[in-house]
């Protein structure tokens, strides 16, 4: 069977898959391989952001059940896992450790579940959705044009800490009877994103898009979901037939690094707005201002955007190299970063209501 052809009438699970990712996964699969059989595993039922194809099987089961997994894909029995469930921290919650015992329990302990079902289940092929943020969650070093050969950070962000231990796990557990490889994406944007976007797109309102913290030209790496969903395909094809991904992890991205104000600056444009002057605020200042927020909501008990955590996102350099993808995988991305950010924004007018400015509008 050549490498094309080789997941066709395949049983294929997809957790998570109600999800960003795992919805993008799905719609990719069943676009690429009609025939192959597809669930979805997730604690959520379908939802229309997120839309699955008509013949998707679902299962409603909370992957921190081992019995529930377990249950459910000795009934399924896959050929191949897509485990793309987890907890990623709302923005607010992504600097403290607040909600550190939920994001362990599912991000670790689920992904620990899945593994243990997957193997009793006869699965041969098991793909991880890791993040990049196994090593670029320590916020106290820059990422430029990092590869898979950087350590992985145990001590950073909670989000980053329970994803290095998890795919630390899946990678451990790759054998000749069930190969694993993990796919670690940098920051998402796409239909049904609920927070990169949104989050742009609300400093209008709060009158916030004037102000560059640092220089503004710190670079970024952003992926389209779709890439990430073919990224899954492949991985899942190469699990099947060479297994040079087995037991291996990769950066997945656009591959088109861009600075963070600039990447704010165009979603700000295909919504009308362009900032009416620019304010430059040194990172040492924003930083102290960060803890003065975190102050007094420590004692307010209520949320703030600023924060020392965010000042340092902000100004972060976080982009890696897309050779081994490449080379193993056979990985490019298929929609760039400039269509990537005009369907993102096309998506979000939609959910919000609102019409984009005509000239921002691609012609079909």
């Amino acid at each position: 069977m050549t490498k094309a052809g080789v997941l066709s009438s395949k049983k294929i699970l997809v957790s998570g898959g109600t999800g960003f990712v795992g919805s993008a996964t799905v719609r990719a699969l069943a676009e690429k391989y009609p025939d192959c059989a597809v669930t979805v595993l997730d604690r959520s039922s379908p939802h229309p952001e997120h839309a699955l194809p008509d013949k998707t099987a679902c299962h409603q089961v909370d992957i921190t059940s081992a019995e529930e997994v377990s249950k459910v894909l000795q009934v399924v029995k896959p050929d191949i896992v897509v485990h793309t469930a987890g907890i990623v921290p709302t923005l607010p919650d992504r600097f403290g450790r607040g909600r550190e015992r939920e994001v362990w329990k599912v991000n670790v302990e689920g992904t620990r579940n899945m593994l243990n079902a997957a193997k009793e289940a006869g699965v041969t092929g098991f793909i991880y959705t890791s993040t990049c943020c196994v090593t670029t969650d320590d916020l106290s070093l820059p990422y430029p044009n990092i590869n898979e050969a950087w350590p992985t950070s145990p001590h950073s962000l909670i989000y980053g800490e329970s994803k290095a231990a998890a795919e630390a796990l899946v990678l451990q557990a790759s054998s000749s009877s069930m190969a694993t490889c993990s796919l670690r994406p940098s920051v998402l944007c796409g239909p049904g994103d609920y927070q990169l976007v949104p989050s742009i797109h609300a400093c209008i309102a709060k009158y916030e898009t004037p102000f560059v913290i640092g220089d503004g030209l710190n670079l970024w790496d952003v992926t389209y979901v779709t890439n990430i969903a073919d990224a899954h395909i492949l991985a899942a094809e190469n699990l099947m037939t060479t297994r040079t991904a087995a037991g291996e992890s990769f950066f997945i991205q656009n591959n088109e690094p861009i600075t963070f104000r600039d990447f704010c600056l165009a979603i700000w444009t295909h919504f009308g707005h362009t900032p009416p002057f620019e304010v430059r605020i040194p990172e040492g200042l924003a930083y102290l201002a960060g803890l003065a927020c975190e102050s007094v909501t420590w004692v307010t008990g209520g949320t703030t955007t600023l924060s020392r955590g965010s000042v340092r996102d902000a100004c972060a350099v976080r982009y890696a190299s897309g050779n081994k993808a490449k080379e193993i995988l056979g990985y490019e991305a298929r929609i760039g970063i400039e269509e990537g950010i005009r369907l993102s924004c096309e998506d979000y007018a939609r959910r919000l209501g609102v019409e984009l400015p005509i000239k921002t509008i691609k012609k079909q």
